[in-house]
């Protein structure tokens, strides 16, 4: 399928996106909304996937919700506008739980919705000149459908005083805070994600995947849910085939298959 509002490619086991509409400094409507859910859902089937990273072209990473978009939603109904809300609220929740490790290369500008897409990766590397604030209490909206992320990875005080009070900080208070795993010059982002998928590759990519499941199940479970959820987990692990390759590798004090 051709994409108009977002690019992608595949490289050696990490695929590479970009929101592409840079005149508009990357903001999102209902069609980036449908291209990246069928992409994302194209790209789950790429079993040799091991990295997905997620940027924007030109200065800005993404700048929220496009304005023309925003003039149609206004005169939307209720039911329509729950329609979309629900598709944008779907696409995060497909990113958050992709199989693979998702980075973000947070390039430029990520405001509003934009700092949804930060959220919902799994590693966010920011430029030192990237702007982040969630600006929908300027309008009379609230950072809805992004704000479970948000407040998993801030905390809820900080998501409090960001939510309301639309504060606009660079990429090093957003590292500060932890919407943001790393703070880099402009021109060292590359460098730094590349060395991030170097690293990524020497694990074993079904153990990432549990992974991540693990970070995202055990804060919601109570310690008579999470006992049996952990050692059921490491028990299947131990018995894989990837695990039994990768203790062995160990013991034999050699690379496993994953990492040739």
């Amino acid at each position: 399928m051709s994409y108009s509002t977002i690019k992608y490619k595949i490289e050696d086991g990490a695929a590479y996106i970009s929101f592409c509409r840079p005149e508009v400094h990357n903001a999102f409507n209902d069609d980036l909304i449908y291209e990246m859910t069928d992409l994302f859902g194209k790209l789950d089937e790429e079993k040799t996937l091991r990295v997905v990273v997620l940027t924007g072209e030109g200065k800005s990473f993404c700048a929220g919700a496009d304005l023309n978009w925003m003039k149609r939603v206004i005169t939307q109904s209720f039911e329509e506008n729950l329609k979309e809300s629900n598709d944008l609220a779907n696409l995060f929740n497909k990113i958050y739980n992709f199989r693979c490790p998702v980075i973000g290369r947070i390039n430029g500008a990520a405001i509003g919705g934009g700092v949804g897409f930060v959220a919902v990766c799994d590693i966010a590397i920011a430029a030192e000149s990237a702007k982040f604030s969630f600006s929908e209490v300027k309008i009379g909206l609230v950072p809805a459908c992004i704000g479970p992320y948000v407040i998993n990875k801030i905390g809820e005080g900080k998501a409090r005083e960001f939510f309301i009070t639309g504060e606009r900080m660079k990429g090093r208070k957003a590292y500060e805070v932890g919407l943001v795993n790393d703070c880099v010059e402009y021109d060292e982002l590359d460098d730094t994600i590349n060395k991030i998928i170097d690293v990524i590759k020497t694990s074993g990519p079904e153990a990432v995947a549990v992974a991540k499941q693990l970070c995202s199940s055990v804060p919601n479970m109570s310690p008579e849910e999470y006992k049996p959820f952990t050692a059921e987990m490491i028990a299947k692990l131990r018995v894989s085939d990837e695990g039994q390759e990768g203790m062995n590798a160990f013991l034999e004090k050699r690379k496993p298959k994953w990492s040739k």
